[in-house]
C-alpha cells in the first residue's frame, strides 16, 4: 500500500510498530513502557499469558525475552475508532536464556493498540510459533 493512502492513525500505528519492534530487540524498558499500556497483557509463544505490562519487562529484565535479530512484517492493520488491530509475520532469533535461543523462529502475531486521548498504547499481544513443516524426503 503507497504511502498516501494511508491514514494518519495508519501511519502512527506502523511508526510505532517499528519502535515497539527495535525496544524489544534493543531490551530498551523505559520505551517499551511507554508503548505498552500499564494493563498490557500477551498470550506468549510459550503457552502462557502474561498478565501485566511488569510481568513482560520482568521477563526481559530476567533474560527470557531477547534477541539478536526480530523482523516485523505487517499484513493488515484494521482501525476502529480508538482500537487498533495489527497482525503479520516475526522472525526472531532468542539468545541467551530465551526459549528457542540460537534458532530462527517463525511466528504470526496480533497486536491490539488503543488511542488514549492524543496517544497510542499496546493493549494486548498474541504470538505463536510456526511448526516447521516436516521434510518427509529426508530419509
Amino acid at each position: 500500500m503507497r504511502k498516501e493512502n494511508l491514514s494518519n492513525d495508519e501511519v502512527v500505528i506502523r511508526q510505532l510498530e517499528e519502535q515497539e519492534c527495535q525496544a524489544v530487540l534493543k531490551q530498551d524498558v523505559s520505551t517499551l513502557e511507554r508503548l505498552w499500556s500499564e494493563e498490557f497483557i500477551v498470550n506468549n509463544p510459550q503457552n502462557k499469558i502474561s498478565t501485566s505490562r511488569g510481568n513482560v519487562l520482568a521477563l526481559i529484565k530476567q533474560g527470557l525475552i531477547g534477541y539478536t535479530a526480530f523482523e516485523r512484517r505487517i499484513e493488515s492493520i484494521r482501525i476502529n475508532a480508538d482500537i487498533a488491530i495489527v497482525m503479520g509475520a516475526e522472525l526472531v532469533e532468542p539468545i541467551g536464556d530465551a526459549p528457542r535461543a540460537g534458532m530462527t523462529v517463525e511466528r504470526r502475531f496480533t497486536n491490539i493498540w488503543r488511542k488514549q486521548g492524543t496517544e497510542w498504547h499496546m493493549i494486548a499481544r498474541h504470538a505463536n510459533v510456526i511448526a516447521p513443516i516436516p521434510n518427509h524426503d529426508a530419509a
